[in-house]
């Protein structure tokens, strides 16, 4: 059954088709929701408000976007509505899935002490400039480097203009890098993501 059939479905009071709809987005919803909070329960409480909405709001629901976006949508706003109640809007979005933890370590080859250490700092202070940034740049920063995504499947998402996801990331990225600088840090984070761009003219 294709999603179009499924959305139709569940339009009309059919809750497996929703069901169906909740288990083929659920990890994808989850992760976002779990870097844009940094808490696993956070988290899932977020993708449950994320995917009440959207039972809720079916009706509204025209088909002009997948429901893949649309419910990612809607966990972005859920999210931040999230932190907004919590006060918590300066400890979102590291990078790492595990929250507070520091990203794991590559297995092979294995690094030597003074090495790992490093790499924890260069993260931490990662972090903390993510942490510094305005949501809205943490957000497509995210949403482009971590998800991989085009400028206009942020610009869909989020229901801005690709010329405004442009801007954002370039204003985002100076941010960063100034904060970094601040720091006495510098991340591949942000040389990985312009390569990226220049390689494929900011059209992935």
């Amino acid at each position: 059954m294709t999603e179009q059939e499924l959305v139709s479905r569940a339009r009309a009071g059919d809750e497996s088709a929703f069901a169906q709809l909740v288990e083929d987005n659920q990890r994808r919803v989850y992760n976002l929701a779990l870097r844009m909070t940094g808490r696993p329960e956070d988290a899932e409480e977020v993708v449950q408000e994320a995917f009440l909405n959207a039972w809720r709001g079916l009706d509204f629901f025209k088909g002009e976007s997948t429901f893949a976006t649309w419910i990612y949508r809607l966990t972005s706003n859920a999210a931040i509505d999230h932190l907004r109640r919590e006060r918590r809007a300066g400890e979102v979005l590291s990078l790492d899935a595990e929250g507070d933890a520091a990203p794991p370590e590559p297995a092979d080859p294995a690094p030597g002490p003074q090495e790992a250490l490093e790499r924890r700092e260069r993260a931490a202070a990662l972090r903390r400039a993510l942490d510094a940034l305005s949501p809205q740049h943490r957000e497509v920063l995210e949403m482009r480097a971590a998800d991989g995504l085009s400028y206009e499947e942020i610009a869909a998402l989020l229901d801005l203009t690709p010329g405004t996801v442009k801007s954002r990331l370039a204003r985002g990225r100076l941010a960063l890098k100034k904060l970094l600088a601040e720091d006495g840090n510098f991340s591949g984070f942000l040389s990985s993501m312009e390569s990226e761009d220049r390689k494929g003219g900011g059209q992935p």
